[in-house]
């Protein structure tokens, strides 16, 4: 069993990502900020851990080192700040490994050394100085190029007498030798510098920022990731105890309690057949009826699960035989292709069996419509009525359980259903 709890920053919203004249401002802040910052960082942490191994025999040299990983985290939170903040790029902050309440002052000292990200946070520290340092100097320089070279013809009068043999830019050009000529190829060299300046900078904020992202927050994504197939998992089975346990239940009140009626009334009939023969007929009568009943709910319940039909002929024939089936008149459009997987067709068919169901027992509905279609990204399924609306997966009707089966496939469920409709379910169902 594992001494290890997790805590888990989700990612702040991020803003939209700044166009034009603003976006080269930003980023030029960015990146003169970068090499101060990285600079501190690289200073701090590089002396505390350097002191902690060289104490490492010592107490005190294992906490050193604990407290320069938990510097390399602080320093890692502000660069995800900052690339949230002023670039607007998503920057989510990993699971960091913590102690649990209760733990002792080791433990909760020690654990630092053990996290992964810690130490990414740490390599951070080191290796941002050397981008944080190219994004300043490659900055500076092409603002300072850019300002220079518009305002040269301004503060060239200020500049002191050349002295023999000494030219200007220009004279090595071929421009002459004259102020004017020198301010002219300057006042074209800073253009041409303004000109590629937003490309210059946005490429070194790239690189700086880049490395930030793969350090910082790749592990975040992963982590994501694991966590969504983790949830799709427990959902899957989540649905699937659910739906045999409703299935349970509904055998248990329906057919079961019509089959044992249903041998009673057999039973009687036997009993009648030499005394009463009309009675006992119309006692058979009666069990017939019962079992055609029993039948025609077996078959309702059976929609939950993926018919013969499916297998055999597809999604498309599966869904035109349950909505053919349908209480309310449907009205349907289903183009879908024959070589959609198995999980994918199950999917579509449970989530039109459950829609149908809820309109036909909560909806009050004169009308449906059913649409199935694929798209590039999966298959969308859309069913409408024109019921009195209100439906909400807190309220049950087995929307919840639905969620859940289409969160096992990695689908999703948009539900529309204001107090006196129409209702809207969409599915979107990944292949």
């Amino acid at each position: 069993m594992t001494d290890l709890s997790m805590t888990t920053t989700y990612p702040l919203a991020t803003p939209a990502r700044p166009h034009g004249v603003r976006r080269v401002l930003l980023e030029t802040g960015y990146n003169l900020s970068a090499f101060p910052i990285a600079l501190v960082a690289f200073v701090v942490v590089v002396v505390d851990l350097a002191l902690g191994v060289g104490l490492s025999v010592l107490i005190g040299g294992v906490l050193l080192l604990s407290v320069g990983v938990m510097v390399a985290r602080g320093f890692a939170r502000f660069e995800r700040i900052r690339l949230r903040g002023i670039l607007g790029r998503e920057a989510a902050t990993p699971a960091y490994l913590c102690a649990r309440p209760g733990d002792g002052f080791w433990r909760q000292q020690l654990i630092v050394l053990r996290d992964p990200q810690s130490w990414l946070d740490v390599v951070w520290a080191l290796v941002g100085l050397v981008t944080g340092t190219l994004a300043f100097a490659v900055t500076v320089a092409w603002w300072a190029g850019a300002g220079a070279g518009l305002t040269y013809w301004f503060w060239q009068q200020y500049l002191p007498d050349r002295e023999p043999g000494e030219h200007e830019l220009a004279y090595y050009l071929g421009f002459g030798d004259g102020d004017t000529a020198a301010a002219l190829v300057e006042l074209v060299l800073g253009v041409l510098v303004l000109i590629t300046l937003p490309w210059v900078v946005r490429l070194v904020t790239t690189i700086h920022a880049s490395l930030a992202s793969v350090l910082l927050s790749s592990r975040a994504e992963l982590q994501r990731e694991v966590a969504r197939v983790e949830g799709g998992r427990d959902a899957a089975r989540m649905a699937e105890a659910e739906s045999l346990r409703r299935l349970e239940r509904d055998i248990h009140d329906g057919p079961q309690q019509r089959l044992v009626r249903l041998t009673m009334d057999l039973g009687r009939a036997k009993r009648q057949l030499d005394q009463d023969p009309d009675r006992a007929s119309a006692t058979i009568d009666d069990a017939l009826a019962q079992a055609r009943e029993t039948v025609a709910e077996l078959r309702s319940l059976s929609r939950g699960i993926a018919p013969p039909l499916l297998v055999d002929r597809g999604l498309a024939a599966a869904l035109e035989e349950m909505l053919a089936q349908s209480v309310v008149p449907v009205e349907s459009h289903i183009d879908v292709p024959p070589s959609l997987p198995p999980h994918v067709e199950t999917a579509v068919y449970f989530v039109v069996a459950e829609a149908l169901t809820n309109i036909a027992k909560h909806s009050g509905a004169g009308s449906a419509s059913v649409a199935v279609t694929v798209e590039e990204r999966g298959v969308v399924v859309r069913v409408e009525d024109d019921g009195v609306g209100g439906a909400h997966p807190a309220k049950g009707l087995g929307l919840a359980g639905l969620r859940q089966r289409l969160a096992a496939v990695d689908g999703t469920l948009e539900l529309t259903s204001p107090e006196g409709g129409p209702t809207v379910l969409v599915a979107r169902i990944p292949r």
